[in-house]
């Protein structure tokens, strides 16, 4: 029983994180703003995502809590095309989102989920023949931090974990609504700020598949909380579409480990 639980969390199989085949990579990082855990800029950490995005140069880049000064700088030069909510400034209280592409952006869009900071983009991007749309997801953030956990109130955190479980249901069906709109084949990723036995994964999920999942290895961590592991960074593909491989990485370059899957069209 044990195995069948942690199976969506455990992988056995031989990791595949390049493939010959590959027709498209898309990789998932939530940032941190390009700072790390402080309010200031770190250019140490700054440089170190750069070069990890251009020594991976995967074909589709998704970003959560993207640096806004980033929009107008030469550091992703190898993405022609890009969609960032630009409406959301450094001191909106709103994060920022980015997609960058090596392949053009017809059409775009941002979800802008009510009462939060949280948000999804939405791109429908030409590969080679297809029209793919994606998604980029920043769900309701639970707030948990493990230094704060004991010194708070217990009924004060079940509140807050209650109300922030409201609107990542509620972010959910906004997300399912809108991609009842489109007849393209879709890929989901981002963070979802919830593990995969949460109810926002299943519903979200449906019947995608779940690049770790296809071809993950090893624990899944996508989150370092503490001596915990967490995952709750995804790549979820329409199941037309075949996941050649699956990487997450071990860099510390955020409190997120990027995600990165290679997709047969």
């Amino acid at each position: 029983m044990g195995y069948f639980f942690l199976g969506t969390f455990i992988k056995f199989s031989e990791a595949n994180a390049e493939s010959e085949e590959k027709s498209l990579s898309i990789l998932t990082f939530n940032a941190q703003s390009f700072r790390g855990n402080s309010r200031e800029d770190n250019p140490q950490l700054s440089d170190g995502i750069v070069k990890f995005i251009k020594e991976e140069n995967a074909d589709i880049v998704c970003f959560q809590e993207f640096d806004y000064s980033k929009i107008r700088s030469k550091d992703f030069e190898q993405y022609p095309y890009k969609h960032v909510n630009f409406e959301f400034g450094v001191y909106s209280g709103k994060v920022i989102q980015a997609i960058y592409s090596k392949f053009p952006i017809t059409n775009k869009g941002s979800l802008n989920f009510p009462n939060t900071g949280n948000n999804a983009l939405f791109a429908d991007i030409v590969v080679k023949s297809d029209t793919l749309r994606i998604y980029n997801l920043h769900l309701q953030s639970l707030r948990v931090r493990p230094g704060s956990l004991r010194r708070e109130e217990s009924q004060k955190l079940l509140k807050r974990l209650s109300n922030s479980f409201v609107k990542q249901q509620e972010q959910a069906e906004i997300i399912l609504e809108h991609s009842k709109t489109t007849s393209y084949k879709k890929i989901i990723c981002g963070d979802f700020n919830n593990s995969q036995y949460s109810s926002v994964y299943y519903d979200i999920k449906g019947d995608m598949k779940d690049s770790f999942m296809e071809m993950g290895s090893g624990y899944g961590r996508t989150y370092n909380f503490k001596f915990l592991p967490l995952r709750i960074d995804f790549i979820l593909v329409d199941e037309q579409m075949e996941v050649l491989a699956h990487k997450n990485y071990d860099v510390k370059l955020s409190d997120h480990f990027p995600v990165m899957a290679s997709i047969k069209l």
